[in-house]
């Protein structure tokens, strides 16, 4: 593997030599990774392994991994992390005893204080910072269906850190007492074209399964310095609340249930389950479908926007389910899909401006991710987010976005440039992550299998109307699904795992795909390309027209 960038700024052309020695010395030694200079790649499938299984079974409650850890109530637990500027910092836990039960009643939250101390020596915190609290409920008024409320959840933001830089913490109230244990971090570099995250680990639909545990070992293995979960985090709403046994079609095994309910203890263990990642990794997440979790009052994502702080007031958002942010030389838009992103909607506006605001001299990459793919050959969610592609692709493709990143289908996919759905050496890499491990089990079924392609009307999001597209060239002309691969699918494979993005300089950064069954394997891996930009070819044409608009003399609103 080449050396991971330094925290410290290189020189440009130091950057270019590292890279250049990096890729010679792998050449050398007979390995040879491809970039997506060499493509548009023929489409190559790998076909489920059977000698393994397509999934496996949720961990109990009582799992060692996902007990409460301290008798003690008011001590942290679930804590996380998650980036909000280049110089501070969301710290988030969980204190007090969540309840389920037919009359349930939220705990007061002025009981406990929310307080980070932290500084860059052990033992020694120079800075502390207080923050708010607040609880949810999860109600069902329904003859033998059970209510939930939360603990107390926390919410603290530290700012004034130095980049690319170690710090100590303790999170809690000192008053009771009640302190974590010291827990260390390391901030991200500074937006800069030479400073990029060490690795950056992208990870979709996780649950709680025995292929969660090895997924998230795996990812933890590598290293990463920031995570990127691209929805479905925890499946609670797989659950029934009356004992907490897993049900993998919730429809199917409570056909008279008067709404899908959701089992919230599965949040908490979640939480406890991420603590050993999150507590130390900043972890950025988006809203998946089963974040939707409806309540009988019509209240959806409630345990999605309490638990997590996202950086949505910094970047000029006003929701939790699209915000952006900065990882080094990276620009992050995190986008809805299960809210308005119609042109006429704020989502779209936001997003507009946001996109007009990056500096590509500064932040030469620009990543966006959601949870449902827009190109996808698989059977799972064929086309499903149609209509979301129509109305957003080409404000992407406007922008020269390099990667987009989404999850939703439950295996591995890399794309092709491609704009529209053709071929376009200046469109995103599309790459489908969302093989985290969860009970739904592993999606083995293309649509260009013979009696796979699903029905128009078969998949039809949850939330936004539906935009089946029959294709009007080429080889799938006049048709739903394709009779083979597409030529813009390069590469498929049906198995669990998690990816790492290594940034290497302004221009060029590594993929690799990390598959579970390789886990004990050194060296191996699914999927390995160089994603490479070409700025003086894919001029973005929102820059130029800026260009143009300023010379005139008038900068106008675009």
């Amino acid at each position: 593997m080449p050396p991971a960038t330094s925290f410290i700024s290189p020189t440009p052309s130091l950057m270019m030599m590292i890279t250049f020695i990096s890729i010679s010395l792998l050449l050398a030694a007979g390995e040879t990774i491809p970039t997506t200079l060499d493509g548009p790649f023929k489409p190559l499938t790998r076909r489920f392994d059977s000698s393994l299984r397509r999934g496996s079974d949720d961990l109990p409650i009582d799992h060692p991994k996902l007990r409460k850890r301290n008798a003690t109530s008011d001590f942290p637990e679930q804590i996380a992390l998650a980036l909000s500027t280049p110089t501070s910092m969301w710290v988030s836990w969980v204190t007090g005893e969540a309840v389920v039960g037919k009359d349930v009643k939220p705990l007061d939250t002025s009981s406990v204080a929310s307080e980070v101390w932290y500084g860059k020596e052990k033992g020694n915190y120079l800075l502390k910072k207080k923050g708010n609290a607040t609880v949810y409920s999860q109600l069902y008024p329904f003859d033998g269906l059970l209510n939930y409320t939360s603990g107390i959840i926390h919410h603290v933001l530290i700012d004034g850190l130095e980049p690319a830089t170690k710090y100590y913490y303790k999170c809690g109230d000192s008053s009771v007492p009640a302190m974590s244990e010291e827990i260390s971090f390391e901030t991200l570099p500074l937006p800069s074209k030479d400073s990029y995250p060490h690795r950056i680990g992208f990870v979709g639909d996780l649950g709680l399964t025995s292929n969660t545990t090895t997924t998230i070992d795996h990812l933890m293995d590598n290293d990463p310095s920031l995570v990127v979960i691209v929805g479905d985090l925890t499946y609670a709403n797989q659950y029934r609340t009356t004992g907490g046994k897993g049900a993998s079609c919730f429809s199917c095994s409570f056909p008279d249930a008067p709404i899908r309910e959701t089992y919230q203890p599965r949040w908490d263990a979640w939480g406890r389950f991420m603590e050993p990642l999150t507590s130390k990794v900043p972890t950025m997440v988006i809203e998946g479908n089963h974040e939707i979790e409806p309540q009988a009052s019509g209240v959806t994502f409630k345990s999605y926007t309490e638990r997590f702080a996202v950086p949505s007031s910094e970047s000029g958002s006003n929701s939790n389910f699209y915000y952006s942010y900065d990882a080094g030389g990276v620009h992050f838009v995190m986008l809805g899909a299960y809210v308005d992103y119609n042109h006429t909607g704020a989502q779209y506006a936001w997003l507009k401006e946001d996109l007009s605001k990056v500096d590509r001299t500064v932040t030469p990459w620009l990543v966006a991710t959601m949870h449902p793919p827009w190109y996808n050959s698989y059977s799972s969610h064929y086309q499903e987010f149609e209509c979301m592609r129509q109305e957003m692709e080409e404000l992407l493709y406007q922008h020269r976005v390099d990667m987009v990143f989404a999850g939703h289908v439950h295996a591995y996919e890399r794309i092709n440039r491609i704009y529209n759905y053709r071929l376009d050496p200046c469109g995103p890499v599309y790459i489908t992550i969302g093989d985290g491990g969860n009970i739904e089990k592993v999606d083995v079924d293309f649509a260009d299998d013979p009696d796979k392609c699903p029905s128009p009307r078969d998949n039809v999001p949850e939330i936004g109307g539906s935009c089946p597209l029959n294709f009007t060239s080429g080889p799938a002309k006049g048709k739903f699904c394709w009779d083979r691969q597409p030529d813009w699918s390069a590469f498929r494979e049906s198995s669990f795992g998690h990816g790492i993005l290594e940034v290497m300089n302004s221009t060029h950064a590594l993929w690799t795909w990390h598959r579970n069954q390789d886990v004990f394997k050194d060296d191996s891996f699914g999927d390995q390309i160089y994603i490479v930009r070409q700025p003086s070819l894919c001029i973005s044409p929102a820059s130029l027209r800026d260009a143009g608009q300023r010379k005139g003399g008038i900068r106008r609103r675009i």
